[in-house]
């Protein structure tokens, strides 16, 4: 009976693979201990082995797709055995195994009832889709920015009754984080203002409807939109404003603040155009009413062909006599940008460090360490010791040498229980072109400072080449990141779960000490703890640290 091959689990935290490369194709004749393909896990690229001899009758995944846990791969049979009745098998159990349960049918009906029961009942008008055939277009308050919940109409450039183009500005609607214009795109009559200057309307509200003129709206309105404001009518305004402007005494007010602006008249996303690109507005001809500036002309305006507009009669003698404002260069950038698809190694990362970020519940502590004594005992290890041993492999040693005195920093979280682990392997991170491996240097406190150095560095060639197995990188019970080889004076790290606490090692940085009372050159390293709250103290994390002090400072003890 032919074999069905599945997606094999390569590591604990393994939920799917890319096939790189298949070493058979079908109709090749395998052997058990044949490598039949190269899977990328999310912490190297190793090989798959066939465990069957036989014939590859079938392949149903080709190289570079992603393939989850247990899916299935390939068939390997007899020669001429039709396979098919084993491969439906398997599908048949996987689908029946992952498919959701159905919804409820009586689901659809409620919904429908629903919406039948929101259905506008009163008012006497049609609906907004019935007049939506008949060419009414409902503007909404649109969403202007991504933090945006509601808008404040700052400026209506339409009144109800005035006619209305697909491209006419309607409105300045204020964001919280700008002001800018809001096109109908419909044509029309301005049926109805749902929003008065000055007052909010939530995203996706009702601010206005454009449609053939008398065309009777109250179905729309009488379906929850938003209040109708006081009724306007097409001729009464201007009475009524022409009245006030005559009767008022301090009807100037208003005339000089309209006056100042009127010497460029644009919408404030016009003005942020023309700023941007270094445009003088003032060269700009306006395409809107009364000559306002808006976006298009912005876009549209060309400096050669830019018309010379005449000064205004009633600015004054001080204006004309003033200094022309300076004219920035235009500068016109290119968005550019890259997509790469996400490796199954940076999918796992961004998995486990988020669960343990916003699971653990981290604080951390930084303590300064003076190297002087440390950087005088590795130059004295290296004239002797048969590799080169790094201060990362004093720190290393000197963890392990710490956790034995503090067990409960050595400790993971269980959820009903605490483990206190007795032995001390230290994960070391390491950073690779995909993202961060942690292989472990186990049994670290009973380790020789050369032979843990033989071992980090042996770990560091396999991590490049991508060659480090599941038993590298597994059972750490702390982990230890460094990146003082780039300068970093300090900084924080996500604890690696299933561990307690993470040291970030910063540079050694030459800087001025007090010592003995004088102040004298000095070499300081800044470690910083981080710890998993559940498992870890404050004062249990600080007496860790304490101890870790007094070893480097004094790094004859390590040897002892």
């Amino acid at each position: 009976m032919a074999d069905v091959i599945k997606m094999p689990k390569m590591s604990d935290t393994m939920t799917e693979g890319v096939l790189a490369k298949w070493h058979k194709k079908v109709g090749d004749k395998v052997k058990s201990g044949d490598v039949l393909a190269e899977v990328e896990t999310d912490k190297a690229t190793m090989d798959m082995e066939s465990y069957w001899d036989g014939t590859i009758l079938y392949i149903g995944v080709e190289e570079g797709s992603a393939v989850p846990v247990d899916a299935i791969m390939a068939v390997i049979g007899k020669e001429g055995e039709d396979y098919k009745a084993a491969l439906e098998a398997e599908q048949a159990g996987s689908q029946e195994s992952a498919s959701p349960k159905s919804e409820s049918k009586d689901e659809a009906p409620k919904a429908e009832d629903k919406k039948e029961e929101a259905a506008p009942a009163q008012g006497g008008g049609l609906s907004e889709e019935e007049l939506a055939a008949k060419g009414v277009t409902v503007i909404r308050m649109p969403l202007l920015s991504d933090t945006m919940t509601e808008g404040v109409i700052a400026e209506w450039h339409k009144k109800v009754g005035d006619k209305v183009k697909d491209d006419d500005v309607l409105a300045d609607v204020e964001t919280d984080k700008a002001t800018m214009e809001v096109m109908g795109y419909a044509t029309g009559t301005l049926l109805h203002i749902g929003v008065e200057k000055g007052q909010a309307a939530k995203v996706n509200g009702i601010i206005a409807i454009v449609g053939p003129e008398g065309t009777d709206v109250s179905g729309i309105l009488a379906g929850g939109s938003a209040p109708a404001p006081k009724a306007e009518s097409a001729e009464a305004p201007k009475e009524e404003k022409q009245a006030a402007t005559a009767d008022s005494g301090s009807s100037s007010a208003p005339v000089a603040e309209s006056s100042s602006d009127s010497r460029v008249k644009a919408s404030p996303l016009a003005k942020k155009i023309a700023k941007d690109k270094g445009i003088d507005l003032a060269q700009v001809a306006g395409s809107a009413e009364g000559g306002r500036i808006i976006k298009k002309d912005i876009e549209n305006f060309k400096p050669s062909a830019a018309p010379a507009k005449a000064e205004s009669a009633s600015a004054p003698a001080a204006d004309k006599a003033a200094a022309p404002a300076p004219v920035i260069p235009t500068f016109v950038g290119e968005v550019k940008y890259t997509e790469a698809p996400v490796s199954q190694m940076r999918k796992v990362i961004a998995k486990r460090l988020a669960e343990s970020l916003f699971t653990a519940p981290h604080f951390y502590l930084t303590i300064s360490i003076d190297m002087d004594n440390a950087m005088a005992a590795r130059t004295a290890i290296n004239a002797v010791a048969p590799v080169k041993v790094s201060f990362n492999d004093i720190v290393i040693k000197a963890v392990a040498v710490a956790l034995k005195k503090h067990p409960a920093v050595n400790s993971s979280w269980g959820g009903d229980k605490i483990r206190f682990n007795e032995h001390t392997n230290i994960g070391v991170a390491m950073a690779v072109e995909d993202g961060l491996l942690v292989p472990v240097v186990r049994f670290a406190d009973g380790k020789s400072l050369s032979h843990i150095s033989a071992e980090v560095k042996d770990f560091g060639g396999k991590a490049k080449a991508k060659k480090l197995q599941p038993a590298d990188w597994e059972g750490s019970t702390f982990t230890v990141s460094n990146l003082g080889m780039f300068g970093i004076d300090e900084f924080t790290s996500i604890i690696n779960s299933p561990d307690g606490a993470i040291l970030s090692v910063g540079a050694i940085q030459q800087v001025p000490v007090v010592k003995n009372g004088a102040v004298v050159p000095g070499n300081v390293m800044k470690l910083t703890l981080g710890c998993d709250h559940r498992v870890v103290d404050g004062a249990t994390g600080a007496q860790f640290l304490q101890t870790l002090k007094g070893l480097l400072e004094e790094p004859i003890r390590l040897l002892a």
